[in-house]
């Protein structure tokens, strides 16, 4: 297995535990020892599970960003060149990924092959994403086989973090994965059936390739706005969308962002929680150059979905109405609304009355398998809501965790 033929895949040689397996494969009673502790350490690391080896490989596998696997992520044709480099890279592959540990001393051997996940599944969806193409890779029988599995994973989800993960954010110059988000669907979000429709047809369009919106979802606070936008990634992350969470502090970084996620064939959104602006902020500048008026025209890839408690998001003073403080009082109003106006689809939340908070809360207790007398959970949330802020989805969610909270 000489893997200076490598081509396409080359970078992979760059792993030093792979170049260990060599060096086991070559003299097995100097090196077993430092291969399997390699493996072990990385098996913690990477989350690697079952047979290590394939494992690795596997998740090696689905990170590698390389002309083929960029390809068909795009949805494109491989040309029968590039198709004959890149067999000859997996008939490498192909021998590396089934080759026989067998002469692994009987101490090391049954924890190699069976090694337990020790870790808690964060992303359900990723974990059993990589088991399945493990497992179909391990049962492959040949090169071509192994080819085709290849190539219908890159093409059914890309490749990369964006291939694997949903969620990202913004930091230290970088998009970075973020491992822990919800499970929540907009099912699960109870009342607020027009505003669900309208984000989830604007949603849907965008996904599809037509024409959609940016949105703006204002109003109470409590009131389900970012619960809504995070749910739909559970909803249509199989259908190629990923959100990346920007920062106000962080719109300079803006067309950082978009010039990377530009070149991706994914649906973006680019989530801003809680935007509001003070007068002395001018941080919305980059927003609206971004949104509409720059030179550089906004990707058909990504849209911006933000959430406040403000519809017009930048403060207004009655002393900006002042005529004696601003000569041309019109223009200065203007540039202040200017920004929501850039958001094609606004969508307004409001707190919830007592009903539709009791619904929440019946909702809410039934999903966390709550047994209680409904007149009594009724009676608690009403006192509970008296003293921690009135009718809200939030209300009624912290509600629920106090009880679960108290429950023996």
């Amino acid at each position: 297995m000489n893997l200076d033929k490598l081509i396409v895949y080359r970078e992979l040689t760059k792993d030093k535990v792979i170049l260990n397996c060599l060096s086991f494969c070559t003299n097995k009673n100097k090196y077993q020892e430092e291969f399997v502790s390699s493996m072990i350490t990385l098996a913690e690391k990477l989350d690697l599970h079952d047979h290590l080896f394939q494992s690795l490989i596997t998740y090696l596998l689905v990170q590698h960003e390389n002309v083929f696997s960029l390809t068909l992520e795009r949805k494109e044709d491989i040309h029968p060149s590039l198709k004959k480099v890149v067999m000859n890279d997996f008939k490498i592959l192909f021998s590396l990924f089934h080759y026989d540990f067998s002469m692994l001393d009987s101490l090391y051997k049954d924890l190699f092959f069976h090694f337990p996940h020790t870790k808690p599944i964060i992303n359900k969806e990723i974990y059993e994403l990589l088991s399945n193409l493990q497992e179909n890779l391990s049962n492959s029988q040949s090169v071509e086989e192994f080819y085709e599995i290849l190539y219908e994973h890159y093409r059914q989800y890309g490749v990369g973090k964006y291939g694997l993960n949903k969620a990202f954010r913004f930091h230290e110059g970088k998009i970075i994965s973020i491992d822990h988000i919800g499970n929540n669907t907009l099912n699960q979000l109870i009342g607020y059936q027009t505003q669900k429709e309208r984000l989830k047809a604007n949603t849907e369009a965008f996904i599809q390739g037509k024409k959609a919106n940016n949105v703006l979802l204002y109003g109470d606070s409590g009131t389900g706005k970012s619960s809504s936008i995070k749910a739909l990634l559970n909803e249509y992350y199989k259908d190629g969308l990923r959100m990346v969470e920007v920062y106000k502090h962080q719109f300079i970084h803006l067309p950082q962002i978009i010039n990377e996620l530009q070149n991706r064939n994914y649906k973006f959104i680019i989530f801003m929680d809680d935007l509001s602006f003070e007068d002395f902020e001018v941080e919305y500048k980059y927003l609206k150059a971004v949104i509409e008026g720059g030179l550089e025209k906004k990707p058909d890839n990504i849209l911006i979905y933000a959430t406040s408690n403000r519809r017009h998001l930048i403060k207004e003073t009655w002393n900006d109405r002042n005529h004696d403080q601003e000569i041309n009082n019109n223009d200065a109003k203007q540039e202040k609304l200017s920004l929501v106006s850039r958001f094609g689809v606004q969508i307004m939340y409001i707190h919830p009355d007592k009903q539709h908070y009791l619904d929440i809360v019946d909702g809410l207790a039934k999903t966390y398998h709550i047994d209680m007398d409904k007149e009594k959970l009724h009676e608690l949330s009403l006192q509970w809501e008296i003293r921690n802020g009135g009718f809200s989805g939030r209300t009624a969610k912290q509600f629920i965790h106090m009880l679960l909270g108290n429950k023996e």
